[in-house]
């Protein structure tokens, strides 16, 4: 299977200039490149269908080229937006840059020797160029109109009130300028992007042929959106990230597992590396039986797996394994931790859990989960409550600082979802 049929397979060809050329160019190993703009010192999942499509070329020997936008970010792509965004400066941007440059080398390989991904930076190549040198050598090849008539552009201008600045309509410049300089200097052939970016390939292998003499290539991959029209990779909480002090493993792991069911057999497509025939055989499992969710298992896994490592994520199943009651012997501080930053909290003063304790029933109620003692005390006769995910159906039973855990918490459970975490001060 090619490369191109294998994409259009998942599902992540949106558009293609000139398909047929590019299928037999494609036929030998070729320079490609995608472009991201340092706007935070983070990538999020929604960078991810470029960023895997790059490793997925690479895998089939292709020379990937990933291009930080130290240039393009200091400007601001109007592409997607109803507004400006922030200009940073170029120490932020210098530092965003760095900062993902450790993301990148988990999604593609800059160690092997055959075809090594490369990391540039387009503002290596724009430092130095005059204001009035762009235009004269790169703005007299771009037509007004034709910039004014694409999508990015004319969306922004149909907003009276929002517009768009003169420093965001360069941007389109920017990115065909730098499409034209690695096909001069890195024979780089083809650029890849989301399809809010179809304006600005076209605009850039326009520019390369008037100035090259040289034919080149663009495809886009679907923005990706959830079933139910809302953004992918947006929560209530924000944006998934793929730093970990961001966003935690745990919580990574949970927003995977916690796709829809009509959305989870695309995006193992979309988000893995699994094989036709394994995604078939999850598919076929996941029609019969949704409700078991192997799929969304199975993507949970190895989209953590991919970004965080196999260690990683086998801590994020343990946490998520013990808010469905699994045993708490062995877990370890930090992936607790995950759990407590989940979980409703209630603090108590250590000095309550010395000697005798805080009778269970009398904890139950401190914690919220029980309005009375003598509803706790019924909850307890009926099994329906765990200390530390084990039961205990003794209403004389006290708390006591042996119960805590590494020393501080002690996890309480009402019937099987109604969890606190009573923290020690």
């Amino acid at each position: 299977m090619s490369i191109l049929e294998e994409l259009n397979w998942r599902g992540l060809v949106a558009d293609c200039t000139d398909t047929a050329e590019l299928t037999k160019k494609i036929a030998a190993p070729i320079t490609l490149y995608c472009g991201f703009d340092p706007t935070a010192d983070s990538l999020h999942v929604g960078n991810l269908v470029p960023l895997l499509a790059l490793r997925r070329f690479q895998m089939l020997g292709h020379h990937p080229i990933a291009v930080a936008g130290g240039a393009t970010g200091s400007i601001g792509d109007p592409s997607g937006k109803t507004a400006e965004r922030q200009l940073l400066t170029r120490e932020i941007l210098d530092h965003n840059i760095a900062s993902v440059k450790g993301q990148l080398a988990k999604l593609l390989d800059f160690e092997t020797k055959q075809n090594p991904a490369r990391l540039v930076d387009n503002a290596s190549w724009t430092t130095g160029i005059s204001f009035l040198d762009f235009l004269r050598d790169i703005g007299k090849h771009f037509s007004v109109n034709q910039m004014v008539a694409k999508e990015s552009v004319r969306s922004r201008m149909e907003d009276r009130e929002a517009g768009i600045s003169y420093t965001e309509f360069s941007y389109m410049l920017l990115q065909a300028f730098d499409f034209m300089v690695l096909n001069r200097d890195q024979n780089c052939e083809l650029q890849i992007g989301g399809s809010d970016q179809w304006g600005n390939i076209t605009a850039g292998i326009e520019l390369t042929r008037k100035k090259n003499g040289r034919h080149v290539f663009g495809l886009t991959l679907p923005l990706i959106t959830n079933t139910d029209g809302s953004k992918f990779g947006k929560t209530a909480a924000g944006a998934i990230w793929l730093d970990p002090k961001r966003t935690s493993v745990y919580k990574f792991y949970q927003f995977w597992i916690n796709t829809a069911d009509a959305d989870a057999i695309r995006y193992l497509k979309y988000f893995t590396f699994l094989t036709a025939e394994e995604i078939v055989a999850l598919e076929t499992k996941h029609n019969a039986n949704p409700g078991a969710r192997e799929a969304h298992r199975a993507l949970a896994k190895a989209a953590t797996d991919l970004i965080h490592g196999a260690h990683a994520t086998a801590e994020a199943v343990r946490a998520s394994e013990i808010l469905f009651g699994g045993e708490l012997s062995g877990v370890s501080e930090a992936t607790f931790n995950d759990i407590v930053g989940e979980v409703p909290t209630k603090e108590i003063e250590q000095t309550r859990l010395e000697g005798a304790g805080v009778p269970l029933a009398e904890l139950l109620v401190h914690a919220g989960l029980c309005p009375s003692k003598g509803q706790a005390r019924k909850d307890i006769e009926g099994g329906g409550v765990n200390i530390n995910n084990v039961r205990e159906a003794g209403t004389a039973r006290a708390v006591t600082t042996n119960d805590l855990l590494f020393g501080k918490h002690v996890l309480l459970r009402k019937g099987k979802k109604n969890y606190v975490v009573v923290t020690a001060k």
